[in-house]
């Protein structure tokens, strides 16, 4: 007897529906074909083990079972829920007709329960489009696919609640989400707040300017000044996401299995990975390429905490990324993309021993070291980050006052504001949401200035020696600036201000 069943594939971060053809015949053997990896191979083993378990017998013939489209690899282990219905139906062990309305995804353990997917919200997707009438997958998946409406979401503990409910025996309740409520949720307490961080006023105001333009950003100040306590607050300023960001974000996660039963991602990613990563832990690959630490953050904000310890060639991958705002693997036989768009937070001390031109410092480091250490971070790089600030201890007498700082939410009130001046502006163009994003055609356009603040810019960059790459930056961080005080042109206190955000490009630093 002939069965199909229907499982799916994630590539990328879309899926593709898989045709599992179950064929029972005279004979005897076990043939799996359609180019499975070893971990659907051994399905055969973790299926006779559940199937004895659960009152059923393998049956003692010629199984051929072939995954269509056979020219497309099939990797992981959670087609075994799939494999082993077919192979029920196909054995006559149980009366499904239906079978073939529905898409079945799960790991099975050996017992007959069942074990968590990955890609379960693309899998989602892609079942509605076809037209599928449910979706059955393991119990811990159920909430992120349920945001997908129009389809019925089974989550499911064992193989048995499945038997049942194809045969007509059991009942199954189709999981709903209410996506906007789950969407909609308060984030008016985030955890990290900045109203916990003593004093740096300037530090804020830089960091409220970089989450309204969506500027790259780099720290740069001795140990114990506040680098990444400031960093780790920067998502709660930013503003809220969009449903089309959250959803994307949700996608991005589902596929690397990171989602442990959450359904809509309501808050923006923020990712910090250890100096030592590698460059495809970074930016996404592998033999089956996963998204890396960069698609983890989209629409978020990744953090590289203590820059020039990363190794040059992990740091050079991303500059592409970071142009382009999506990662592209290939391989022999698929290319995949991810998309990339975050916000870029790097903080570094201003020489190994951390402490730069201080007196008071028992530490001190030749020219030699300093040129070597700062050296690791490349001029391209650099060219990407649109403000760089330094970051100063601080003083006791802040450290000591009890006087409450700003909160987050005010911050990302402003902050918002800004960012809708800039959705108004740039809505007629597909890939330019904020300041960040603009091109030199844009800068011309938007960023026109009056004699004075030209003659300002002119001076500040021959005075302070800026590099011909501060010129753009400045213009960019300078509209952003204009954004937050709701002013139409660029005036010369914006370019004023911009130009005190060009630490690393004067003299003395990166010379």
């Amino acid at each position: 007897m002939l069965v199909k069943v229907f499982g799916s594939a994630v590539f990328g971060v879309e899926a593709t529906t898989i045709t599992v053809e179950v064929n029972i015949d005279k004979g005897i053997g076990y043939h799996l074909v359609g180019l499975p990896d070893n971990a659907i191979k051994e399905s055969s083993y973790r299926i006779a083990a559940a199937l004895k378990n659960n009152g059923y017998a393998m049956p003692g013939k010629k199984i051929t079972i072939n995954m269509a489209p056979a020219d497309l690899r099939k990797e992981g282990s959670a087609y075994d829920l799939t494999l082993t219905i077919g192979i029920l139906v196909a054995s006559g062990q149980i009366n499904a007709e239906d079978v073939d309305k529905y898409i079945i995804m799960g790991e099975l353990s050996l017992d007959g329960s069942l074990q968590p997917i990955r890609g379960a919200l693309p899998i989602a997707i892609k079942a509605k489009e076809e037209g599928f009438k449910g979706f059955f997958l393991p119990k811990q998946n159920v909430k992120e696919a349920a945001i997908v409406a129009g389809l019925d979401v089974y989550g499911i503990k064992n193989v048995q609640e499945v038997i049942d409910f194809l045969e007509g025996k059991g009942t199954l309740e189709p999981t709903t989400i209410d996506t906007r409520a789950e969407f909609y949720k308060t984030l008016d307490f985030p955890e990290f707040d900045f109203s916990d961080v003593k004093g740096q006023e300037s530090i804020k105001r830089c960091m409220e300017i970089a989450a309204a333009g969506g500027h790259n950003i780099i720290l740069i100040g001795p140990p114990g000044a506040g680098k990444t306590m400031l960093a780790k607050r920067l998502p709660s300023i930013l503003p809220p996401m969009t449903l089309r960001e959250a959803l994307e974000t949700t996608k991005i996660h589902s596929v690397a299995g990171k989602l442990k039963e959450v359904g809509l991602m309501n808050q923006r990613p923020f990712r910090s990975p250890h100096h030592t990563i590698s460059n495809v832990a970074l930016v996404g690959g592998g033999s089956y390429p996963q998204p890396g630490e960069i698609s983890m953050a989209h629409n978020g904000v990744l953090f590289l905490d203590e820059l020039p310890e990363f190794k040059r060639d992990v740091l050079e991958v991303m500059r592409q990324p970071l142009e382009d705002r999506e990662v592209t693997i290939s391989r022999a036989k698929f290319t995949v993309t991810y998309p990339s768009s975050f916000m870029l937070v790097a903080s570094m001390n201003p020489s190994p021993s951390g402490f730069f031109n201080d007196p008071d410092s028992p530490q001190t480091s030749s020219p030699h070291e300093m040129q070597r250490y700062l050296s690791k971070i490349s001029g391209p790089l650099l060219d990407r980050i649109d403000i760089h600030i330094e970051v100063t201890p601080v003083p006791f007498e802040k450290l000591s006052d009890d006087q409450k700082a700003e909160s987050s939410v005010e911050i990302r009130k402003r902050v918002t504001a800004a960012r809708e001046i800039q959705t108004e502006r740039f809505e007629q163009m597909e890939n330019i949401h904020y300041n960040a994003q603009m091109n030199t055609k844009h800068i011309r356009e938007y960023c026109a200035l009056d004699d004075v603040s030209k003659q300002l810019l002119k001076t500040a960059m021959e005075r302070l020696n800026l590099s011909a790459r501060a010129y753009d930056r400045i213009l960019k961080v300078a509209r952003t600036i204009a954004d937050l005080d709701a002013a139409p042109i660029v005036v010369s206190s914006h370019i004023a201000e911009a130009i005190q955000y060009r630490s690393l490009d004067r003299d003395g630093w990166l010379g």
